[in-house]
């Protein structure tokens, strides 16, 4: 009889907070629910969430502020103290830089669990105020009995053979087939008032400041494609639109001079199955995106059968040619790590995939076939089952 595990994973931010690692962390949790597994997350408490259980994965959260490394308020040791007395097979930090893993990092020898780390990319690797961080990483994360990494050549997996640990499995990310597979009565056009043939160029991110918004509104703004709409989706736009203001000479009249052609431009944050039919719709995704470790949302373009652009961030080089859905912007890296797309030649690739069909379609449905086959968290969390297993069976 194959055991059930008792797993838990731990996360900065859940349900119902929306970013890339939330929904990662609760594609796998509720599907290894679905195999059988009692999975349990350990996040930071959020008001909006009146539930301790969410389809079938129990939620215990912590009201920790900021991202400490050390403990220094009362809850920051109740978290460290719950991880040493926790009762559970497995325990998986997701991420780097963030609460959840940095209060564990000394005390990961004394839990008593086999230790996984996702650590999706050490998105400050190359900043100042993190060289002691990372000084001490190379030691760390000796400690943990598996490092998963979601590309084959990123920052993080890098750093992890400089600093000689063998115990490494890449298992990339996904795009979710009960999401993508199902039929939807949204007419995202008609939502937007636009008209049935216009031309829709979609992005999805935060509005963070770090996802290429205003390097995307300058392409689109500077492009020759026609009768056309850009749709912006993503939490924190309240943010965006004041920072938009702010930058008014630059951006704001670009947007009332340039914008010809019968352009319009729409950004706003919309619930996930209006974000999906959006996927399904627009004929382009364009991701400028400064900083990444593995973008969801290219493989969520490839189980959409949506063709995208994005900048050199993350692994995004891999997904292309892993998925065969996407190119590649010219792209400069600075010293920071941070990705800065080339804005004119950004705008050729656009124009020319605004102008080719038949590239678009093909790369869709190329791109939809080996996600299907690869890509789906239906794959990917038996892969991460996998090795969970593998972990406890060396006990």
């Amino acid at each position: 009889m194959i055991k059930k595990l008792k797993i838990t994973h731990c996360v900065e931010a859940y349900y119902p907070s929306v970013g890339g690692m939330q929904e990662v962390v609760k594609q796998l949790s509720e599907r290894l629910v679905t195999l059988g597994h009692d999975v349990t997350v350990i996040t930071r408490f959020n008001p909006e969430r009146n539930f301790t259980e969410l389809n079938g994965v129990k939620i215990i959260a912590f009201n920790i502020i900021g991202n400490p490394i050390v403990p220094k308020s009362e809850e920051d040791h109740n978290y460290v103290n719950f991880l040493l007395t926790l009762n559970t097979d497995i325990i998986t930090f997701f991420a780097a830089q963030q609460w959840a893993t940095n209060l564990a990092l000394p005390i990961l020898k004394k839990i008593n669990a086999k230790k996984v780390s996702v650590p999706t990319g050490y998105s400050g690797l190359y900043w100042n105020e993190f060289k002691t961080y990372y000084e001490d990483m190379k030691t760390y994360i000796h400690d943990y009995d598996m490092n998963v990494y979601l590309s084959d050549d990123y920052r993080d997996i890098n750093f992890a053979r400089q600093n000689g640990v063998s115990k490494t499995i890449l298992i990339p990310n996904g795009a979710a087939e009960d999401e993508f597979l199902k039929s939807t009565e949204i007419d995202i056009r008609k939502s937007l008032n636009l008209k049935k043939d216009t031309f829709l160029l979609l992005h999805v991110g935060s509005f963070s400041g770090w996802k290429g918004h205003d390097e995307l509104l300058e392409m689109y703004a500077n492009s020759k494609i026609k009768n056309s709409a850009l749709l912006m989706i993503g939490n924190n736009y309240e943010y965006f639109f004041k920072n938009f203001k702010r930058h008014r000479k630059r951006l704001w009249n670009l947007i009332k001079i340039k914008f010809s052609f019968g352009k319009k431009v729409v950004f706003n944050f919309f619930p996930r199955d209006f974000t999906v039919a959006a996927y399904k719709q627009s004929n382009l995704f364009v991701f400028p995106s400064n900083i990444e470790c593995s973008p969801i949302v290219l493989f969520e373009c490839a189980a959409a059968k949506l063709p995208f652009l994005s900048s050199d961030c993350g692994n995004s080089v891999e997904i292309a040619a892993w998925t065969r859905g996407g190119e590649i912007m010219p792209t400069q890296i600075g010293s920071d790590g941070f990705s800065h797309v080339d804005i004119a030649k950004g705008i050729i690739l656009m124009e020319d995939m605004y102008r080719n069909k038949e590239k678009r379609l093909k790369m869709g449905e190329t791109a939809f076939e080996i996600w299907k086959n690869k890509y789906s968290w239906e794959v990917i969390t038996q892969n991460y089952e996998q090795v969970y297993y593998s972990l406890i069976n060396k006990t």
